[in-house]
């Protein structure tokens, strides 16, 4: 079964977002341990692990804290490592958690208004991404925390031989039972027509990044862009649970009257 979001809204007399988001099982899992949050101004993706009922747990626990910061109206860095210290506590109490590893990765933007001028703020724990779609050039915006990043980054492995690399997915941070990381975060400049992809590494398994740039490029709408990617994840093999926000930027231009 397929969950999805869509909604357009303008934030204020500066510019529109346009956003939407799916999650699937996949072909080859018994259970959908993703989750997101696509309500302005946090768009996030969790991809939960561990045995049992672990990974679901953790995942949906870390998105339900920061929903209710998003409803508490402040978004930032502060709340949202308070949120995920209350996740931790969370997933670490819950009856069904295990000792396997339980725990989430966690990545997404907020957009932060009270800055002058507004900045997307990318936030990352563990190996989910976000791209970003800009001047029709695509760039991956975080860095995996992944035992096969960190041999690329020593130069101990290239980009090509880590695909396919037995440790492909060990990770090194995530929201656990235990010890909590704070995320990596990254400010970024709010232009007309940008585009951010936020995914589980069950997109990133099954589309390379020219994949996505296609997808982008032939579909303006963001609903279109996340059914058609989502589609060709399964059509490639869906090896692993699949979710994805696509968030559009659309700038007003400034009034003329006088």
């Amino acid at each position: 079964m397929v969950d999805r979001t869509a909604q357009t809204l303008d934030v204020d007399d500066r510019f529109t977002l346009t956003w939407a988001g799916a999650t699937d099982r996949g072909r080859r899992r018994d259970s959908n341990q993703d989750a997101f949050l696509a309500e302005y101004p946090l768009f996030v993706v969790a991809d939960g692990m561990g045995g049992h009922a672990g990974g679901e747990i953790a995942s949906r626990s870390t998105i339900e804290r920061l929903e209710a910061v998003v409803h508490n109206g402040t978004v930032d860095a502060e709340t949202i490592e308070n949120a995920l210290a209350l996740a931790v506590k969370d997933i670490a109490s819950h009856p069904e958690t295990t000792d396997e590893g339980t725990g989430t990765t966690l990545t997404g933007v907020y957009i932060d208004v009270v800055s002058d001028p507004p900045r997307w703020v990318s936030l990352n724990i563990g190996d989910s991404r976000v791209y970003l779609l800009r001047d029709d050039q695509l760039a991956q915006i975080t860095t995996d925390h992944s035992v096969v990043q960190e041999l690329i980054a020593s130069g101990r492995l290239s980009p090509e031989e880590a695909e396919g690399h037995p440790y492909s997915n060990v990770i090194t941070r995530a929201v656990g039972a235990s010890e909590l990381f704070a995320p990596d975060y990254l400010g970024i400049e709010v232009h007309d027509g940008d585009r951010f992809v936020i995914c589980s590494d069950g997109l990133t398994k099954e589309l390379t990044d020219y994949g996505i740039q296609h997808f982008l490029r032939e579909h303006s709408d963001p609903a279109a862009a996340v059914d058609a990617m989502l589609d060709a994840a399964l059509e490639n093999g869906g090896r692993d649970n699949v979710t994805l926000i696509v968030v559009q930027v659309v700038a007003h231009s400034p009034s003329t009257e006088s």
